[in-house]
């Protein structure tokens, strides 16, 4: 059928004048509206409203569909924009997810077949968010660095929006790790321990973000995600208790770390930009 064979129905008019007309029928109606003079004297609109009209709906339809990480945080009731920074965070790509689940496959394993191969899951759990972190913000780690700079959430700001999503991320996953390790750390005189690791986490999370005020920030997580293994590590040889760092006094430790390293980041909070070479 030909474009002088057909016209617009009067409903489909109304419908398309009123705004209430489906985008996949605009871009149809509007396509002919382009080849047939005669319809496009019933509409009160110049050739460049239509021109106009067409790129945005176009658009629309054309667009590519978002992430699956923007779907998830769109879904839990996170503004579009933020989202979409969000979800091109490095260190919450897939690939990030993947090592972050294999690293901690590897740790359950171990914790099931080594002799201390539990605390060695304890040991490694807290420093993946630190590790997420030092990927969060950077032209060194992120392509569009160059893009994010250039918006108002730039530096700080940003930094501390993904430093709090790789948190939770790999908080959820390590939770998920929790079931899957032996039963003595899941029996009732051990369910502290399972847990162990959520203060240590926190506190090296906090602590990364405060020194990275100072120095650089991949260099503020190797610093502490080292220092943290070290100091667990040889804890655990010259007091001959490998729990030790894991106990009762050394939890309120980390919870008074947590807060004492919160706060020197609110009070330094305004030299927390990464984009910023020191």
């Amino acid at each position: 059928m030909t474009t002088g064979d057909w016209h617009i129905p009067s409903h489909l008019l109304e419908r398309y004048l009123d705004g209430t007309l489906d985008p996949v029928n605009v871009m149809s109606l509007e396509a002919h509206l382009v080849r047939c003079a005669r319809c496009r004297t019933a509409v009160p609109a110049d050739g460049a409203w239509l021109a106009t009209s067409w790129e945005r709906i176009a658009a629309e339809v054309t667009a590519p569909r978002p992430p699956v990480t923007e779907h998830l945080l769109r879904r839990a009731g996170v503004p579009g924009h933020l989202a979409r920074l969000l979800a091109a965070t490095p260190a919450l790509t897939r690939a990030w997810a993947a090592a972050v689940a294999a690293a901690l496959g590897f740790a359950v394993a171990a914790a099931h077949l080594a002799e201390h191969g539990f605390l060695a899951f304890l040991t490694l759990a807290p420093v993946l968010p630190t590790a997420g972190i030092a990927l969060a913000y950077g032209r060194r780690t992120d392509p569009a660095h160059e893009t994010y700079a250039a918006t108002p959430m730039a530096g700080a700001p940003l930094l501390l929006v993904r430093s709090v999503s790789v948190l939770v991320t790999a908080v959820a996953l390590t939770a998920l790790a929790v079931p899957l390790l032996p039963a003595s750390a899941m029996s009732p005189t051990m369910s502290p321990a399972a847990w162990a690791w959520l203060l240590p986490a926190l506190a090296l999370t906090s602590g990364c973000l405060a020194l990275a005020t100072r120095v650089p920030l991949p260099l503020a997580a190797v610093v502490l995600g080292g220092g943290w293994v070290a100091v667990v590590t040889v804890a655990g040889v010259a007091t001959d208790d490998r729990t030790l760092p894991f106990g009762p006094a050394a939890q309120a430790l980390y919870g008074c770390a947590v807060a004492l390293l919160t706060l020197v980041l609110y009070v330094r909070r305004h030299r927390l930009d990464p984009a910023e070479p020191r």
